[in-house]
């Protein structure tokens, strides 16, 4: 039986072709057979081949922000500068 192929048109970030187009060529592969190796892995795996979660936040970001909030309410003291130079005198010392 013959093989009948179709195209597929997919929109991308720019900056994002780029760079897997890059890993892809580093590879040996070209952007049209990932596509094709991705589908044949859904196929087989019966879904999306790899994990997708919602990304959490760290710690660390989680921490900051509340630090955020805590300043804006007031909870937290925090020095205030009237320009970058100030602060960066500061962050120099």
């Amino acid at each position: 039986m013959e093989s009948l192929t179709t195209a597929i048109s997919v929109q991308v970030d720019r900056q994002d072709k780029e760079l897997a187009t890059g890993i892809l060529n580093n590879l040996g592969l070209n952007m049209s057979t990932y596509v094709n190796m991705a589908i044949k892995q859904l196929i087989n795996k019966d879904g999306i081949p790899f994990e997708v979660v919602n990304p959490r936040p760290s710690k660390e970001l989680l921490e900051a922000i509340q630090e955020g909030e805590d300043i804006l309410n007031g909870k937290v003291k925090a020095k205030s500068y009237t320009n970058m130079y100030e602060m960066l005198k500061d962050l120099k010392a």
